[in-house]
């Protein structure tokens, strides 16, 4: 097989002698990676249909964040603390596992949520938001490492593109349901609905997820016992397996070496110079709506359909751009892949970003029909998809055995940036006019290419000079 830990790529493919002994997916050819063992433990092995399940439910754990008021600072801290609770939680996983942090975060997040909706005093309602949002985010920011756990390198890309989906969704889907909700109700009660949501959440993970790590530098014969279903969840079987795992001092270096990587460092800079306007235009766009368009709550919740179709429809269309680019290469390449290649993509979706940040802009400002607004806010959504799906690949691929740490300061690079745009988006704006604050924007996000095309060029340079991250387990 080759893999050679991130620095010079994967052998994916290879004709029938050169296999030799490798396993192979059911075309026969496509080798997988990593290789799977005999062991019925082994989360490789498990059936799609239960890998799937655990999937769905990651994804839903990362979706549902309504908020029943998008304009006002009061998310701002709650903005914050989905990135640094994502940090938390990948640093704890990788020293306790994986599903009793889950476990024990939606607990919280469910508890927190039921406080948001019960709250009396604003300062109650602040605190519960922030720390609803520390605990909320364990899947937005820990999700990649399901899946690198239970799936293999060709599948990789289709499961980001699903989860990641989730993750772009969910600024749209809240606010859609909670102005649909508060035209007739209380503002409380799009809370209890979003208690609900993470009340059946946590329900679906008590009752089908499982335990996703196994440490392959482990022979099967001498893999730790999984324990019951009970066990696994509340964290007794991981406990007893401790001396296998990393230290909680080891788990929190973890996170430092890879933030250190230059690519790593390179791609949340990226990352966090593009996706801040998602933040800004859902944090502003109400306020030009209003007045622009004479739009109440219920015409601003039909509005939302717009980045929820766009998202959907940057899925659908990811689901076979990402493989068929890789799959293109490495028939190209003679069965070679390199990370670097996921990153093709990004020239596709930047000038759906572009096009929509700058159209958005003219249209809030010489009042386009409500129609082309509508249309120019989900080119850049599409575009951000696209976007986020191969900066995750691309990383994932780089750093395998880093998958929670690179997911966890991906989120924290996407929840920062909207956190600095928050505080001075609508002032900037309303003094600058939309055709200014938007087009610079865009004309940033042009700049943040830059960094794409330099790892396109250097990343593989960047790589093997940095070298290996060299964790205490895999």
């Amino acid at each position: 097989m080759c893999f050679a830990r991130g620095i010079e790529g994967f052998v994916a493919d290879l004709g029938g002698a050169a296999r030799g002994d490798l396993k192979t997916a059911r075309d026969g050819h496509t080798i997988l990676i990593p290789q799977p063992s005999n062991s019925s433990q082994d989360t490789l092995n498990w059936s799609q249909t239960r890998k799937h399940i655990v999937l769905i439910v990651v994804s839903l754990a990362a979706q549902w964040k309504i908020s029943p008021d998008t304009v006002n600072h009061s998310q701002v801290g709650n903005v914050f603390m989905l990135g640094a609770g994502g940090v938390v939680a990948v640093i704890l996983s990788a020293w306790a596992g994986c599903l009793p942090i889950l476990f024990y975060f939606l607990v919280l997040s469910t508890a927190t949520a039921a406080w948001c909706a019960a709250a009396t005093t604003f300062e109650s309602f602040m605190a519960a938001r922030i720390l609803n949002g520390f605990f909320s985010t364990v899947a937005q920011g820990g999700g990649l490492m399901f899946i690198f756990d239970m799936f293999f390198f060709h599948e990789r890309a289709r499961k980001i593109n699903i989860w990641a989906a989730s993750i772009i969704l969910s600024p749209y889907m809240g606010p859609m349901l909670t102005a649909f909700i508060i035209t007739t109700l209380k503002w409380p009660i799009a809370f209890w609905v979003f208690f609900a949501m993470n009340a059946l959440v946590l329900i679906l993970t008590i009752f089908f997820v499982k335990e996703t790590y196994y440490d392959r530098s482990i022979d099967p014969a001498d893999q730790p016992s999984r324990g019951s279903q009970l066990e696994q969840l509340i964290g007794i079987s991981q406990y007893q397996s401790r001396h296998l795992r990393n230290t909680l001092g080891q788990a929190c270096m973890r996170m430092i070496r890879v933030l250190i990587k230059p690519t790593v460092l390179l791609s949340i800079i990226y990352y966090c110079l593009t996706f801040a306007w998602v933040v800004g235009i859902n944090t502003t766009l109400a306020i030009f709506l209003t007045p622009l368009y004479n739009f109440g709550p219920k015409q601003i919740g039909f509005f939302y359909f717009t980045p929820i179709v766009a998202a959907i429809l940057g899925e659908l269309c990811g689901h076979w751009l990402h493989d068929g680019v890789a799959k293109r290469y490495i028939k190209k390449h003679n069965g070679h892949f390199e990370p670097e290649v996921r990153l093709r993509i990004i020239w596709l979706s930047t000038p759906f970003m572009i096009a929509g940040l700058v159209g958005l802009g003219f249209a809030l400002e010489d009042a386009y029909h409500y129609m082309l607004t509508s249309l120019f806010w989900g080119l850049y959504v599409f575009g951000i998809m696209i976007t986020t799906v191969a900066l995750v690949a691309y990383n994932l691929d780089s750093y395998p055995e880093a998958s929670g740490e690179v997911s966890a300061l991906i989120n924290m690079a996407r929840t920062t940036g909207g956190f600095i745009i928050s505080y001075f988006q609508v002032t900037w704006a309303q003094s600058s006019g939309t055709k200014v604050s938007f087009g610079t924007q865009a004309g940033i996000c042009v700049g943040a290419f830059v960094i794409i095309i330099a790892l396109q060029l250097c990343g593989k340079k960047l790589r093997a000079k940095s070298g290996a991250l060299n964790f205490a387990t895999a």
